[in-house]
């Protein structure tokens, strides 16, 4: 995919979505940290349903702590790997206190010195929270940028860093949650909806799937040939 397609693959996004933004709920940075925390490997639904109950009591590192892990457990139980997680934001809220006034850093390094906080973590709070240019790859990203051809690699980062040299400047603050959302409504992993894909002249998948009429035309078995009839007949 050359310069002049990648411009034009995010101006059509852009058109549709002037103003992407995460679908995890949140008020604050601290609640965005707690709520990506507790995504991995989980639903933003599922997330969201935890948070809606856990935010109205506990907000803030100092409320959260005040829980404990037990009691912070009970309110994310319904998400995977719900004890690990919650031993995690534990700790986070307690270094938090302790070494950041209460406060969630807004540096690459102290993000990721947080428990449970990695690379994509890290990206999606120095990107949604603080407003920085950052790609935070996950399997969706991954797979558009591979398919389209938009930044292909064979690692997260290898994509990551491919994404941040490829995407047009005005377009790097909202890339990630476009392409994102492309990933997940529409670039889907084992049934792309290629034939109402807004870009699909300009992805370079070889296998696109194809607009229903063509499925059914491809897959509609010929007539039986007629029988000979026999002499006599």
């Amino acid at each position: 995919m050359n310069a002049q397609q990648r411009r034009a693959l995010f101006e059509r996004l852009r058109a549709l979505n002037p103003h992407p933004t995460t679908e995890l709920e949140y008020s604050t940075p601290f609640e965005l940290l707690v709520a990506v925390i507790l995504s991995a490997q989980a639903t933003d639904k599922s997330v969201n349903l935890a948070t809606r109950r856990l935010f109205p009591v506990a907000r803030t590192p100092q409320a959260i702590l005040d829980l404990g892990v037990d009691g912070l457990a009970g309110y994310v139980r319904s998400i995977g790997l719900y004890q690990g997680k919650a031993r995690n934001i534990i700790a986070t809220c307690r270094m938090l206190l302790e070494q950041h006034g209460g406060e969630v850093p807004a540096d690459r390094s102290s993000l990721e010195a947080l428990p449970g906080v990695g690379r994509k973590t890290a990206n999606v709070i120095l990107n949604t929270a603080f407003g920085q240019p950052t790609m935070a790859v996950d399997t969706h990203i991954f797979r558009v940028a591979n398919r389209t051809g938009l930044a292909p690699g064979k690692t997260v980062r290898a994509v990551e860093e491919g994404l941040l040299r490829r995407v047009p400047e005005e377009f790097l603050q909202d890339a990630h949650h476009w392409l994102i959302l492309h990933g997940r409504y529409v670039c889907k992993a084992r049934a792309p909806d290629c034939p109402r894909c807004p870009i699909a002249d300009l992805c370079e998948y070889r296998h696109k799937t194809p607009a229903p009429d063509r499925v059914v035309s491809a897959t509609r078995k010929s007539p039986p040939p007629a029988r000979a009839r026999r002499p006599g007949r």
